[in-house]
């Protein structure tokens, strides 16, 4: 489906051995040199650059909202992303602070017309299946929304994004990921469940009756969930903008291009890539850790460090688009400090 080319690890081994090189102490700009030194291996150079940013911030409706696991009505999807095309939401801020790009795509909100026409991408259906109750969507929708969130970062590639991150919206969407998350890593539903939008301890533990319901279902249509075709695992647990996520992250590794995931939603949607296509795993960074305990989670299966830990829980990209200006830095100061030899510097500490 996407040919991806795995890092090069000789690239990463030429850039750990440069950095010992420039004029510090080797490991004191610490993770910063980590980051770095990724990056030149995605860009198989030395002097890494990142340029201009985007963030791909997919939207859909989920049935199981219907059951009551979120603090805010189903509405407020719609109304949000409308908010995003307005510029007049958080992500668009921190954007713009960022110099990051916005690109907003309607997967499958329900809304009698899209919400993102002329751009990119194109709505599947109108929200998803109650995944307590029924399948999310067919495999066909699944894979159809996974093309759609690969034709929006296409898109914003080919107007200069050099680095790229995904943003969710959707009412209902961490009980989806909690669902998912526990579903391919094998977890109970208590490990990978958080509060999402705020909800009270009513709500919580009905939220997490929901994601068991929604696990038992899957598992005796599927059997053991985390040995099932990630494919077949999507569209019985979940959302029309997680699988367009993953198409995001699918497409993004193909281009070769440094990839940076959010929170809770977005990294479930990151996992499920890694699951279709295991090298998307090198292209990726955490933008930041979120409050979510199934976020821990996912990260510790995709054996990534965040790089920000801000207590973030809102989504639509915000903590992957912070990391932006950090991970500048770590390619700049590659890209432009000096050697020892290069400087006149007398090298002591060398490894």
């Amino acid at each position: 489906m996407f040919n991806i080319q795995p890092v090069s690890q000789d690239w990463l081994q030429r850039a750990l051995e440069y950095h010992h090189t420039l004029t510090k102490p080797p490991g004191s700009l610490g993770y910063l040199e980590v980051l770095g030194c990724r990056l030149a291996a995605i860009q198989q150079t030395l002097h890494p650059r990142l340029g201009k940013g985007a963030v791909v911030v997919c939207a859909a409706d989920h049935g199981v909202a219907a059951e009551g696991v979120s603090a805010y009505p189903p509405e407020v999807t719609a109304q949000m992303v409308l908010n995003f095309q307005a510029g007049g939401a958080a992500i668009n801020q921190i954007a713009r602070a960022a110099e990051a790009e916005v690109w907003v795509v309607d997967v499958g909100v329900k809304a009698p017309q899209p919400l993102s026409p002329g751009g990119p991408g194109h709505r599947v259906r109108q929200g998803s299946g109650n995944i307590q109750r029924e399948p999310a969507m067919r495999q066909a929708e699944a894979l159809e929304a996974i093309q759609v969130g690969a034709e929006a970062a296409r898109a914003a590639v080919a107007k200069g994004a050099n680095i790229l991150a995904a943003g969710d919206m959707g009412i209902g969407n961490t009980t989806a990921a909690a669902a998912l998350t526990a579903a391919l890593l094998g977890l109970s539903a208590e490990a990978v469940t958080g509060r999402g939008t705020g909800v009270d301890d009513a709500r919580y533990g009905h939220k997490l009756e929901v994601v068991r319901a929604a696990l038992a279902r899957a598992q005796a249509r599927l059997g053991e969930l985390s040995k099932a075709d990630p494919l077949a695992v999507l569209a019985e647990l979940g959302g029309l903008e997680i699988a367009a996520i993953a198409g995001v992250f699918l497409a993004g590794a193909e281009a070769g291009l440094p990839l940076v995931t959010d929170g809770f939603p977005v990294t479930a949607g990151a996992l499920l890539a890694c699951r279709i296509e295991p090298r998307v795993q090198g292209y990726l960074f955490a933008g930041h850790r979120s409050v979510e305990p199934g976020h821990t989670r996912q990260l510790e299966a995709l054996g990534l460090r965040p790089i920000l830990e801000l207590d973030l829980r809102l989504g639509e990209g915000t903590g992957a688009v912070l990391s932006f200006p950090l991970l500048r830095a770590a390619a700049a100061v590659m890209a432009g400090m000096a050697t020892f030899s290069q400087a006149g510097v007398s090298q002591t500490g060398k490894p």
